[in-house]
């Protein structure tokens, strides 16, 4: 005898609804085992974090703010001698003169 066609599709519909949590399933353990992976390969490669970045990058940060201020000061100071040597020779041609 024949089943009736809402039992057919009940049948059917269990199914595909065990089908389809079988895929998701495997799709969650084919994204965890390609994430550990990628984990992995990215561990063994020596990168770096972004907070090693960003702590390296503030140190460069401030190492060129220190340059800047030295190249400044060092220029003063030039400044300052070519401008005590200067009277210095001038006073001395003078004399020879």
């Amino acid at each position: 005898m024949r089943e009736p066609p809402t039992r057919l599709l009940d049948e059917l519909s269990r199914v595909m609804t065990g089908a389809v949590g079988l895929a998701q399933g495997v799709q969650r353990e084919a994204d965890s085992f390609a994430r550990s992976q990628i984990e992995r390969i990215l561990r063994d490669s020596d990168l770096v974090t972004r907070e090693e970045f960003e702590a390296v990058r503030l140190m460069a940060i401030a190492a060129r703010d220190e340059n800047d201020r030295l190249l400044a000061r060092i220029d003063a100071l030039e400044s300052a001698l070519a401008g005590k040597a200067a009277p210095k020779k001038a006073g001395k041609e003078s004399a020879a003169s």
